[in-house]
């Protein structure tokens, strides 16, 4: 008897795999994109609302939340070395290009050996400030203690890959010599690590940048009282007196004949709002030490908002 065919599998099962493997390409980048964008955004929340001394988990923003607040963290960043990367690519790529001449073959392997040294020197110079921060006080302070040592770890990986790079698109090259295939095995193993470890510091520049932008913002609004239209204006009604220690704020206590809200407080602006909890500040916010008034979402309070 003979045995049974297997059955093709209809024609639609290659159309639905390669659909599947398509919106895997697409959904798996999207994803990773996504994710980096909600945590820049986030941390820069969190660096905002840290400065007034709000923490930014009793707001329970929302995931669009953090994510539109990404662009105003990574745009510059972003703008700025892609910009840079693309000077530095194309410098480079003229540099391997004039070595690919014939009969540069020695200049070429020298070229090589210094931008790996030079590349590596760097990484080793920039790299204890992932681990050594607190001890590297001679630093100025700003800027160049926040950024200096991760962008000199991601210009050194840059130099050592493109050192990488031009050694296995040497011109004479002998694909069958295995001694030799190892070796550039091994280079391209060195190549992996160093665009991981470009990866690694231009990810901890742009976090550190978040956080910073986010300080920063937070600061300028504190100086100028509060004037924006992020801190609406606001009038509180209450039942009882609102405790605070706010410069600025104007308290009326208009009589039984207002009950019950019948303390009015002029000067407030609603900084943040949680589920339970309005933040409001003052319109004459002191610039050293921003301060907070802290007042319970409930029957006992109501409030007039206006821009």
């Amino acid at each position: 008897m003979p045995e049974p065919q297997e059955q093709p599998p209809p024609d639609g099962g290659r159309d639905r795999g390669s659909a599947l493997e398509k919106v895997a390409y697409v959904t798996a980048p999207a994803t990773v994109v996504l994710g980096l964008l909600y945590y820049f955004g986030r941390t820069y929340t969190d660096a905002y609302y840290a400065y007034f001394g709000i923490p930014a988990n009793d707001l329970q923003l929302s995931l669009h939340a953090y994510v539109a607040k990404s662009a105003t963290a990574v745009f510059f960043p972003l703008w700025l070395l892609l910009v840079c990367g693309l000077v530095v690519l194309l410098m480079l790529g003229a540099a391997g290009r004039a070595l690919a001449g014939p009969g540069r073959e020695g200049v070429r392997r020298r070229v090589v050996l210094s931008l790996l040294a030079l590349g590596m020197l760097l990484v080793l110079a920039g790299f204890p400030a992932f681990f050594l921060e607190s001890r590297m006080s001679w630093l100025p302070q700003g800027w160049v203690r926040e950024f200096l040592p991760c962008l000199i770890v991601a210009l050194g990986a840059t130099l050592a890959f493109f050192a990488v790079q031009m050694h296995l698109g040497r011109p004479l090259r002998d694909d069958r010599d295995r001694g030799a295939l190892t070796g550039d095995r091994l280079w391209l193993a060195g190549g992996a690590l160093l665009i991981g470890l470009l990866t690694l510091s231009l990810f901890f520049a742009m976090a550190r940048y978040a956080a910073h932008a986010g300080m920063t913002t937070a600061a300028g609004l504190a100086a100028t009282g509060c004037v924006d239209e992020e801190c609406p204006r606001v009038v509180v009604h209450s039942k009882v007196p609102v405790p605070h220690h706010l410069e600025g704020i104007k308290a009326e206590d208009r009589g039984l004949g207002m009950a019950p809200y019948r303390y009015q407080y002029l000067g407030f602006r609603l900084l943040a709002k949680s589920p339970a909890r309005f933040y409001l500040i003052s319109h004459a916010l002191p610039r050293q030490e921003p301060r907070l008034a802290v007042i319970p979402d409930d029957d006992s309070i109501r409030l007039e908002i206006s821009p």
